[in-house]
């Protein structure tokens, strides 16, 4: 039940970080300050990540 509600998680946000790369990729930032906050925002997203998927690995392997 837990890996699953993680990984609902994580594929919230892929698909959050894919939006915000395609809205780069079509010049959507109106400046530069708007890129940089998506930038940061993707960032953010993929650090998020990373941690969620550790904690899944720790619980699979606590769960054994």
């Amino acid at each position: 039940m837990k890996e699953k509600i993680l990984d609902h998680l994580l594929k919230k946000m892929d698909d959050k970080v894919k939006i915000l790369e395609e809205a780069l990729g079509i010049g959507e930032a109106k400046d530069y300050a708007d890129y940089q906050r998506m930038c940061g925002e993707i960032k953010g997203l993929l650090t998020l990540r990373l941690e969620i998927s550790d904690l899944r690995s720790r619980l699979e392997h606590f769960d054994e």
